[in-house]
């Protein structure tokens, strides 16, 4: 139902439910978050704000420091027990650091802070708002988790729970999740905007004043970002997510916001029955199922944070049985596809408009970097000509609209992985980089249509 403007304050200002945006006149529509039917009218009117903006208050001036006297400290960071995660943190939990923890319900969250809570030798403090304690200790049976000292606070009071850290203080604290908790001193019911903004901001508060280090889980949207308002992220120190296919056994866990660490980096763990497991050499892991060569499978080599991966590519091309071709891509965007699959056309001559072409980068990973062009025009082409390509054959660059080739970052890195697992051929685009790597017998390719007349037939 649509407000009317006779029951209202002429200055009243009106807020959106999901991301808190303000407006001065009712919308259907978030102008922010593009949500529909979240605009409500708030008890606050523009002349009080105006008031405020008009009331001169005094204040001393602030203390400066100079700079240059600061003396840089090393932070003793707190070890989690699993390497990944510490490497994507940058070395371990910093002291007073709050991390939000995110990622799709069913893709491991709670399982990988149950395995941190039970490795660490510490006193860990978790507050679960959803489950009980007999529900987490079955899921410690199940995982078969021993948890050394580990102290369990079943509430969803934001007072409370800040309350209790501040007693007890332990090494680390888990909140599971920030959507359950709720303030008395705030309005609204858990998990609404306001909610939420208070809660993360009294645990960091906690955490800064403790220098206890909490680790909070978030829930995500359907569109895969962390649900909430956008402040959450800006105000927590670390933003992790955890993403992969539920359906798949590796889970990547990334950093998109880090004060104590570079964003660069990535953790590989692999799902089992007792938990996530750490993957030493992902591209081992990757390339461990692939069987014979058949037509449209080929290797290319991802840059995931500091260490090059190598995965394989398929491609399926059949003759379109309508008038509109398919186009499916599992782990690669479709819309790159799309391109990909035109400039082939284009450039080359072949009739992919008249063909269905499905796309598939096997072990769930999601091949988002510009790298991965060759190798997809490749593995397309392939399929199309029905043509085996060499098992031990692998290809990375990035594919223009002109149908050029163009080198990417760290070439020389990515060929000493291909070598180390016993690959032999590379094709890469021409470089004015030196690479150094020996044993590989490596093919510079300047066009889309270089790769038809030289590597597929």
């Amino acid at each position: 139902m649509i407000p009317t403007n006779r029951n209202r304050t002429v200055n009243s200002i009106f807020s959106c439910s999901k991301c808190d945006a303000q407006y001065f006149k009712w919308t259907g529509r978030c102008l922010e978050c593009g949500s529909w039917s979240t605009i409500k009218e708030t008890g606050v009117v523009a002349a009080q704000i105006k008031n405020l903006k008009d009331k001169k208050i005094g204040a001393p001036a602030g203390k400066t420091i100079n700079f240059g006297n600061i003396i840089g400290q090393e932070v003793s960071r707190l070890k989690t027990g699993f390497d990944e995660f510490d490497r994507v943190l940058g070395g371990g939990l910093a002291p007073g650091g709050l991390t939000l923890l995110g990622g799709e319900p069913g893709i491991g969250k709670s399982t990988l802070v149950l395995q941190i809570a039970s490795a660490l030798p510490a006193r860990v403090l978790y507050v679960s708002g959803e489950e009980s304690a007999e529900q987490v200790k079955l899921r410690f049976d199940r995982l078969k988790l021993q948890p050394r000292q580990l102290e369990f606070l079943d509430e969803t009071n934001l007072e409370t729970i800040c309350a209790t850290i501040e007693q007890v203080k332990p090494a680390l604290a888990i909140v599971d999740s920030i959507q359950t908790l709720a303030s008395v001193e705030v309005s609204g019911p858990a998990g609404n905007p306001t909610q939420l903004k208070a809660a993360c901001a009294k645990l960091t508060e906690i955490a800064k004043s403790t220098r206890v280090p909490i680790i909070i889980i978030g829930h995500v949207t359907k569109e895969g970002s962390l649900g909430g308002p956008k402040t959450l992220e800006h105000i927590v120190d670390t933003v992790l997510y955890l993403e992969g296919d539920k359906f798949h056994q590796f889970r990547i866990l990334r950093a998109v916001k880090n004060r104590f660490g570079s964003t660069s980096e990535a953790g590989i763990f692999e799902m089992t029955g007792l938990g996530l497991k750490e993957v030493k050499n992902p591209s081992a892991a990757f390339l461990s199922g692939r069987g014979e060569p058949v037509p449209g499978s080929i290797i290319t080599c991802l840059i995931a944070g500091s260490r090059p991966i190598l995965l394989e590519i398929q491609a399926l091309v059949t003759r379109t049985n309508f008038g509109y071709p398919q186009r499916r891509a599992s782990g690669f965007d479709l819309n790159r596809l799309q391109v990909l699959i035109a400039v082939l056309a284009k450039r080359t001559g072949l009739p992919l408009e008249s063909y269905d072409v499905f796309l598939n980068v096997i072990g769930g990973l999601k091949a988002d970097e510009p790298a991965a062009d060759l190798a997809v025009v490749l593995a397309i082409a392939s399929a199309l000509k029905n043509k085996n390509l060499p098992p031990d054959l692998v290809a990375f660059g990035e594919v223009g609209l002109g149908g050029e080739v163009r080198a990417v970052a760290q070439m020389e890195r990515r060929l000493m992985e291909a070598q180390k697992m016993g690959l032999k051929y590379a094709v890469l685009p021409p470089t004015k980089e030196i690479l150094k790597s020996s044993g590989l017998k490596i093919a510079h390719i300047n066009n889309v249509k270089e790769v038809i007349e030289k590597i597929v037939k």
